[in-house]
């Protein structure tokens, strides 16, 4: 079953219209025709509405709503992370397997061992075209939401926002007891927004390290083995999906 997101305002009773580019891509490429089904989301109440195609245009497809799927598909909880700025290209990798992962939204975080450096101009093309790397992903994964992708903060910024998260976790390499993680991500109750921070390639620097403790964030260890920035943020966000997915 194929999935697509519209506006709010695009569903009007028993009606759904979709517009915009995925028009061009369920008549020529998927090559739809009227009867078959599909289902469509509006990105902001995680609810599914499947649908039957009515009829078919240049500018937009009519579907015919046929139930909502009300449970929808997302995790009880907000999940933010807070991923320090990677080199080359893994950040769309990251952002493409947190989307798949539930994440609700991603942060971009300048740190002071990040490699990477960006400019304005440059953080807004980064960021337009991270967030359509999340829109993509969370199409294939059926996903009841779009999570956003943030503007790049520095990481006094991130830590201030995270503030909205009752519960904020921060991986480092010279954390130890494994049995203190499990007690924190066994503790997580549905309905507790969590933020998780990641660190760029070299890892935080001391300072940050201090910062993030002194203003709440709690660190955990991942194991004895360091991991990837990419791999990271994964191997925590599989551990709070497999306790809080029901």
């Amino acid at each position: 079953m194929y999935q697509f997101f519209v506006e709010p305002g695009q569903i009007q009773g028993n009606k759904i219209m979709i517009t915009g580019g995925d028009v061009n891509h369920i008549k020529n490429v998927l090559r739809m025709k009227p009867g078959e089904e599909l289902s469509v989301s509006n990105g902001v109440d995680g609810k599914e509405y499947r649908c039957g195609i009515e009829t078919l245009s240049e500018e937009e497809i009519v579907c015919e709503l046929r139930f909502i799927k009300e449970e929808g598909v997302e995790l009880p909880s907000k999940i933010y992370l807070f991923q320090g700025l990677p080199k080359a290209d893994k950040m769309e990798l990251i952002i493409q397997k947190a989307v798949e992962l539930g994440i609700y939204e991603i942060i971009p975080v300048s740190c002071a061992r990040a490699v990477v450096k960006l400019d304005e101009k440059k953080a807004k093309t980064k960021t337009a075209r991270w967030q359509g790397i999340a829109q993509a992903a969370a199409k294939q994964s059926r996903r009841g939401i779009i999570p956003k992708v943030k503007e790049v903060m520095n990481f006094k910024e991130a830590v201030n926002y995270s503030k909205c998260a009752e519960v904020r976790m921060i991986p480092y390499e010279l954390a130890e007891d494994m049995e203190r993680t499990r007690e924190l991500i066994g503790g997580l109750k549905p309905g507790e927004d969590i933020a998780i921070f990641i660190g760029p390639e070299g890892g935080f620097a001391g300072e940050e390290v201090e910062t993030a403790v002194k203003e709440g964030i709690k660190p955990i260890t991942l194991g004895r083995r360091i991991l990837r920035t990419e791999t990271a943020g994964m191997a925590v966000l599989s551990m709070i999906m497999y306790h809080l997915e029901r």
